[in-house]
């Protein structure tokens, strides 16, 4: 048997076949091409298959059966150029960025005090040992919307007028009660002042008819010479109740202080009145039956006293508005004292 004749024809059968395939291979893949609509997209390891495996033949033969992909296209050249890219370790071009704490500083500055130019600015970050420019300083508040100071001087917010002059400022009030008496049920009205800065209280007047004669009597009491409730005040605020009527108003303005109307259903504008209202309420009136305006009267002097020396206040930091002097009682035992049949309580030490 002659080996070498049987191994040649073996050899040549295989390699026609895969002649045969190849070119079937071939034909298919340019009529599948040419019934696509529009450019094959292939993903990057598609395409990475494709270049190893035409990478080893030769580009005779890679032109004629490469139809999908080629070595020189653009996705080819980009997988070059990635490898040489090195924009991740190069700089940013021009100046290194502002400090994030340098720059909300700046923009406290500017809103704290509406004042202040882009020079003082700067002279008080370098007080704090930080070198920047006017310029900068401009950037950051262009940046975050900031006005320069003459614009932010004519933009007062209201926030920032009342802690400006808290200590000039008082707000009035009224508030109804409901009181049993011989006529049955009797709305009474509490008219009272609060000085913002020591939130001290006091309750003008008491009444179920509240008129403008009545009204204008409240302004004297408050505006009596030395012992006037808003005697170092300059500001009253209050809402645009009927009640305060322009014979009030013009009473409390001959004693240099400006009744200051706020707009309609803004309660918040004279919180520290709404606070107080609910104060009373919620820890004291709400929670007795008032007999007569006698007893309404009783219920607010205890609240009054209560709440200026014997309540703490989260408002000024948890505190006693007014506290008395315990250092002389320093070594006394602890006692639990009473108002209003004890609805308010408070502990003090007693003597020794």
């Amino acid at each position: 048997m002659n080996w070498a004749r049987i191994l040649a024809y073996i050899t040549g059968t295989v390699d026609q076949e895969l002649l045969l395939r190849n070119e079937y291979l071939v034909a298919e893949n340019r009529i599948l091409k040419a019934r696509l609509n529009g450019r094959l997209l292939l993903s990057d390891a598609e395409r990475a298959t494709l270049g190893e495996i035409g990478h080893r033949l030769s580009r005779k033969a890679l032109e004629d059966v490469a139809n999908a992909a080629r070595p020189d296209l653009g996705w080819y050249r980009r997988l070059v150029a990635r490898k040489f890219d090195g924009s991740r370790a190069r700089r940013s071009p021009g100046r290194p960025r502002l400090d994030a704490v340098i720059e909300q500083l700046i923009v406290r500055m500017a809103k704290d005090n509406p004042g202040w130019g882009y020079d003082r600015i700067v002279g008080a970050l370098a007080n704090l040992g930080h070198e920047v420019s006017d310029q900068t300083v401009g950037n950051v508040l262009k940046r975050h919307g900031v006005l320069p100071a003459p614009e932010r001087k004519k933009t007062t917010t209201w926030a920032q007028f009342i802690r400006s002059h808290l200590a000039v400022l008082a707000g009035t009030d009224f508030f109804s009660v409901e009181v049993l008496t011989r006529r049955g049920l009797v709305t009474f009205y509490v008219l009272f002042f609060i000085h913002l800065e020591s939130r001290k209280v006091e309750v003008a007047g008491i009444t179920a008819h509240p008129n403008e004669r009545w009204m204008q009597q409240m302004a004297r009491n408050v505006t009596m010479e030395g012992w006037g409730f808003l005697g170092t005040c300059r500001y009253l605020l209050h809402d645009r109740d009927p009640k305060y009527t322009a014979s009030f108003r013009s009473i409390i303005k001959a004693v240099g202080v400006e009744p200051v109307a706020l707009p309609p259903r803004s309660p918040n504008l004279n919180a520290y009145s709404e606070r107080w209202v609910r104060s009373v309420k919620e820890e004291c009136l709400s929670k007795l039956i008032l007999f007569g305006e006698r007893s309404l009267r009783q219920a607010l002097t205890e609240y009054v006293a209560h709440f200026h020396v014997e309540r703490n206040h989260q408002g000024k930091g948890n505190v006693l508005l007014f506290p008395q002097d315990f250092a002389k009682r320093a070594t006394g035992s602890i006692q639990c004292r009473e108002r209003l049949g004890g609805l308010l309580r408070y502990y003090e030490l007693e003597a020794a």
